[in-house]
């Protein structure tokens, strides 16, 4: 394994790719942690503009990004010799993590969990270990192009499958509109913190404050985009954007620690396989 071995992060969502850094940081502390980029098309630019042997070794990429997406930006490394290694970084999805885990391929949920990633990073010191020891420029044995590949084009037919299922006609909704006294309030969806159904109505906590809205949580998550927004209770709906870590409470039940915030929202039984180590 190289002393300091390389790696870049790239995921559209500054905050979940600061988070994810902070976490290598820690576990990972000989890495050499790249700066973080933003979408598929930049991360192929730093393995291509790096000098001999300055490239990244690992590559964690997020499956949804703008442009090229975490799947192309993969399809297009396993059809290279010499790659790095790639970990994706994805939303909970359990036909994606059932192809991961049968292609032998490294993932991280999101939000990250502390012990999921450090799960990663020893499996990926050992594949660079690997690596090493048979040709410093050799591609990965426990990382097969041609096994890469296949997990591409599956991972690709799956989210066209759940984007022709799940995708609202006109797409997702970019703001929330709250009626505040006699004006109506434009929320962006990425300030939404959480949702909670109070009554015949929901209660947006964003960055800005809180706001009711008058229709049901129900109807509401239907038009939210479900990589970043997802139940945790019968009545609350978190932007995962936003959650700091998952933490264990009394009797077994898990709660969400929200950034910048001191409130622990509870996680209700039947989604705590969200957040708990797969």
């Amino acid at each position: 394994m190289p002393a300091s071995p390389r790696v870049l992060i790239a995921d559209d969502e500054p905050a979940l790719a600061e988070n994810l850094v902070a976490e290598l940081a820690a576990l990972w502390p000989e890495a050499t942690l790249l700066p973080a980029v933003y979408d598929g098309q930049s991360a192929l630019d730093v393995i291509d503009d790096a000098a001999d042997g300055q490239g990244p070794d690992v590559v964690f990429l997020d499956i949804r990004m703008p442009g090229l997406s975490g799947i192309d930006v993969a399809r297009e490394l396993s059809q290279r010799e010499v790659r790095p290694l790639v970990a994706f970084v994805t939303a909970y999805d359990q036909f994606a993590l059932d192809a991961f885990e049968q292609a032998a391929v490294d993932y991280v949920l999101k939000p990250v969990q502390t012990e999921r990633l450090a799960e990663t990073v020893k499996r990926l010191k050992d594949r660079l270990g690997t690596r090493l020891s048979d040709n410093v420029n050799a591609p990965a044995v426990t990382d097969p192009a041609q096994t890469l590949a296949e997990l591409v084009e599956r991972l690709a037919g799956l989210q066209g499958a759940a984007q022709t299922r799940a995708t609202p006609q006109g797409g997702y909704l970019r703001f929330i509109k709250a009626l505040v006294g006699q004006e109506v309030r434009f929320i962006p969806v990425d300030d939404v913190i959480y949702l909670e159904a109070t009554d015949k109505y929901v209660n947006v906590v964003a960055s800005s404050g809180e706001s009711l809205i008058r229709t049901s949580l129900r109807d509401l998550l239907t038009q939210l985009d479900p990589e970043h927004f997802w139940q945790v209770h019968r009545g609350t709906v978190v932007n995962v954007a936003h959650v700091s870590s998952a933490v264990h409470l009394s009797l077994g039940r898990l709660g969400l620690k929200i950034r910048g915030r001191t409130e622990t929202l509870p996680v209700a039984r039947q989604y705590a396989h969200l957040f708990r180590q797969m």
